[in-house]
């Protein structure tokens, strides 16, 4: 059976070895003639191809191209090996005369590989364009869209192509074959008529895979803006769609050491219509960021860095931001975002902010949403985001700080409309206590001033002095603070001299260190004045604590502030100056109980010098002297 099953594959395997060698002679035949056809056709084609009719070939190419007319001024060179090249200098392209002669750019050399075939046959077809130097300008309309060309076959497939059944359509009559574009040490500019901008790209080199105008583009871009580096990486299924400024499927990423971003998803370069994708923004330094786009905003400096990923999609008249995630310095948040755009009206962003832990200052910072004071007079033509941003963002966060004072659970919203900026914390948890804020800067982009409102209830002040590592005898009790300040001048430009407003501080129970009331009796019927730490070896104990303040001019005027003991009562009016510390006080330290007035006479006294060891006069009274208390 073995035997049997050996003939049959011989009979099956001896036609075939009969054969292959046969074939094997053929293939080598074939491939012979073929390497025999391909060194001649190189050998024989500098005399069979003229440069005069690439050359003639290549400037059709180009006008074709662009609808505008490409002059060439230099000696062109051809190559045959490894493959057919042609290489063009001192090129030229341009409206034609008739037509207003606009330059739409220059090539100081450009080289291309061309069908040998093709030319033989007396035609021409380009593919691999190498373009060095190449400077070219172009204008952005006032809808966003970019002009490409003049009327030349790129503008054509432009404004012909469709979308069909989610594809890209192309008449076959307008499609054509483009291959691989390299760029070396180009220069762009870019003119915006609607912003009446202009961009200009330096030192910029491209990889750009094309291969028809009907097929998909992938492109890597890296140009120089304003001494910076950036480099752009552009692919689309739908390119035309792109450029035609409609709906298409992009994937874009822009990288730099100022700014990292990138986008996937369906865009448009004219309008947020149909915007949808996923976005990813990164910016490791927000000051260097604004300086090197020649911008400022006050305040900035704190806020170093910021992210932003999103899922974005359009709604309505803008955008929406879902799975929003956000960072600003080391503070993250999740939330929805909204941008709203409607003609006629400022576009506006709304949404909420959820924090873990923020820091409240980078957060206004971020807001601020003005140029420095001073700058508007020095950069002509520049009006401030308020005037043309409206905002209406809601924050929540667990913990928050502003400056040395720490927040929980806070709920808090930031509103910028009609030419007014509002800042409030409607609840939060503050040292023990509740406190509520509003921050409102007015009228012309903040330099109309701004007014800050603050209620604090059942706070501990005792904490908040150590924390502050505030000096001197002061209150230290749980107690609540109303605050009402107001400037005329920019926030930013407000000095203590600037603000006015008013002040009304109320406790129970509590002390004040550093204030021995029976010291200061004591002191006061020895000598005529005393430093204040000569009265400082107790502590003044009292039930309630009422105090109210105006500020204006640099110093507040305390008005009968009343501190009630057990057994004693201090009451405290003047001026004091806090831009020196400067005290000028009256007061008087006499019986709570009026029963008592005999074993505690009252004790009039001046206040002046500097905080926190001033100095204390008594003053006699009318018919006595201190010594005769």
């Amino acid at each position: 059976m073995s035997t049997s099953r050996h003939r049959r594959w011989r009979r099956k395997i001896g036609p075939v070895s009969r054969w292959l060698p046969a074939f094997a002679r053929l293939s080598t035949v074939f491939l012979l003639i073929a390497l025999a056809l391909f060194v001649a056709l190189r050998v024989a084609a500098p005399y069979l191809i003229s440069t005069g009719f690439v050359r003639s070939g290549i400037e059709d190419t180009l006008s074709k191209w662009t609808g505008y007319h490409a002059e060439i001024k230099g000696s062109p060179a051809l190559e045959f090996w490894p493959t057919p090249r042609i290489t063009l200098n001192q090129i030229t392209i341009r409206q034609p005369r008739e037509s207003g002669d606009k330059l739409l750019g220059s090539i100081e050399s450009l080289s291309a590989d061309f069908s040998l075939i093709d030319a033989l046959r007396g035609r021409t077809s380009f593919h691999e364009f190498h373009l060095v130097r190449p400077k070219l300008a172009l204008t952005r309309d006032e809808r966003g869209l970019i002009d490409w060309s003049y009327a030349g076959l790129l503008a054509r497939a432009i404004s012909g192509v469709r979308y069909e059944n989610g594809a890209e359509v192309l008449d076959p009559d307008l499609d054509a074959e483009i291959g691989a574009v390299t760029v070396e040490d180009g220069t762009l500019v870019v003119t915006d008529v609607k912003s009446a901008t202009t961009y200009h790209f330096d030192s910029v080199t491209a990889d750009i895979a094309w291969p028809r105008l009907s097929g998909a583009i992938s492109a890597v871009v890296i140009a120089r803006i304003n001494g910076e580096d950036l480099k752009i990486d552009f692919a689309s299924r739908q390119p035309l769609l792109a450029f035609a400024g409609r709906n298409a499927e992009t994937r874009t990423s822009l990288t730099s050491n100022l700014l990292t971003a990138h986008f996937q998803g369906i865009a448009s370069i004219a309008s947020l219509s149909a915007f949808s994708g996923n976005a990813a923004v990164t910016i490791p330094d927000v000051p260097a960021l604004l300086t090197w786009s020649g911008k400022s905003i006050p305040g900035i400096a704190t806020l170093k860095s910021a992210s932003l990923e999103s899922d974005i999609m359009s709604s309505g008249n803008g955008l929406r931001f879902n799975n929003l995630s956000l960072s600003l310095n080391e503070a993250s948040a999740t939330g929805v975002m909204d941008l709203f755009t409607q003609p006629g009206k400022r576009p506006k962003i709304g949404g909420t902010l959820a924090f873990d832990q923020m820091n409240l200052k980078p957060f206004l910072d971020a807001f601020a949403l003005r140029l420095a004071a001073g700058e508007a007079e020095e950069v002509s033509g520049i009006s401030g985001p308020l005037r043309v941003l409206d905002v209406d963002v809601r924050v929540s966060a667990r913990r928050a700080q502003m400056g040395l004072f720490e927040l929980s659970d806070v709920g808090a919203s930031m509103i910028v409309a009609g030419g007014e900026a509002k800042f409030d914390i409607g609840d939060s948890q503050f040292e023990g206590g509740e406190m509520t804020a509003h921050l409102e800067a007015t009228q012309r982009d903040f330099d109309g001033g701004g007014k800050l409102q603050l209620s604090i209830r059942n706070a501990d002040f005792a904490a908040l002095a150590e924390r502050l590592q505030l000096k001197g005898p002061l209150p230290l009790a749980t107690g609540s603070l109303d605050l009402d300040l107001q400037s005329p001048k920019a926030i930013w430009t407000t000095g203590l001299a600037d603000v006015t407003g008013r002040l009304h501080f109320w406790t129970g129970e509590g002390t004040i260190p550093g204030i021995d009331a029976a010291a200061l009796r004591t002191q006061a019927a020895e000598k005529p004045f005393f430093p204040l730490s000569a009265a400082a070896g107790g502590a003044f104990t009292f039930n309630q604590l009422n105090l109210q303040a105006d500020f204006a001019n640099g110093s507040a005027e305390m008005h009968d502030a009343r501190i009630a003991g057990a057994t004693q009562t201090l009451t405290l009016s003047g001026v004091i100056t806090y831009q020196s510390n400067g005290l000028a006080l009256s007061g008087s330290l006499d019986a709570t109980d009026p029963a008592k007035a005999a074993e505690l006479p009252l004790l009039p006294f001046f206040i002046g010098g500097s905080w926190p060891n001033p100095v204390i006069s008594p003053v006699p009274l009318f018919g006595n002297t201190p010594q005769a208390q």
